[in-house]
């Protein structure tokens, strides 16, 4: 793991770098993110993004997304992975939001991963960008890009977050998830990493091996 002076450097850096860093799911309300979180569980965002263009026409409450007929929903979601249970997931969680918190989609990590198909990564994403409660969510992107740096060396998201908790000021764990992110899907992508062009190799731990 990095000592904290450097790894807030390096955030600093991928802040400047990469200023309009954000979610790449489209949505307008907290459902519509809720929603397009978990559907882009094992599926690109961009997948999503055109399952959702369609879907949030048809479907814009919790009471829509709850009341959907499950046969129908999941033919409309059928081109994202694990569509069957995302659908019944999706239909599921809403109902509990509706019955159990009174249609709103709840503002904590125990409540939320408490719901069909939360996990703490769609939590951690729900919670910054709905609420802007400091959280870290752990997408492929940032698990690899940790991983170069010498962030963690874990394999396990639940472990990469709490490694880089330690590490990341908390104040700046919105903002620094959303730019690691945009660092992989950019320069330290998974086949072919640009390190010659990236500016944080200095600190990188897979840079230095490589060269």
């Amino acid at each position: 793991m990095k000592d904290k002076k450097t790894a807030d450097k390096v955030i600093k850096i991928l802040e400047d770098t990469y200023p309009d860093a954000r979610t790449m799911l489209n949505y307008k309300t907290p459902i519509q993110l809720l929603v397009a979180v978990i559907l882009s569980a094992q599926c690109t965002d961009e997948r999503v993004n055109k399952v959702t263009a369609e879907l949030f026409k048809k479907y814009k409450t919790v009471n829509d997304f709850a009341s959907a007929n499950l046969m129908v929903f999941e033919q409309e979601i059928n081109s994202v992975g694990f569509y069957q249970n995302k659908a019944k997931n999706i239909i599921n969680c809403c109902r509990i939001i509706i019955e159990k918190f009174k249609g709103k989609i709840p503002d904590n990590m125990d409540d939320l991963i408490s719901l069909p198909g939360v996990g703490r990564k769609t939590a951690s994403v729900v919670l910054a960008n709905i609420y802007n409660i400091p959280s870290i969510a752990v997408d492929t992107h940032v698990r690899r890009v940790s991983q170069r740096l010498g962030f963690t060396s874990s394999d396990n998201p639940d472990i990469i977050e709490k490694d880089l908790s330690l590490q990341i000021e908390k104040s700046k764990w919105i903002k620094a998830t959303k730019t690691i992110g945009f660092c992989g899907r950019y320069i330290c992508q998974a086949r072919k990493p640009k390190c010659d062009i990236c500016n944080i190799r200095q600190y990188c731990d897979y840079a230095n091996i490589r060269n």
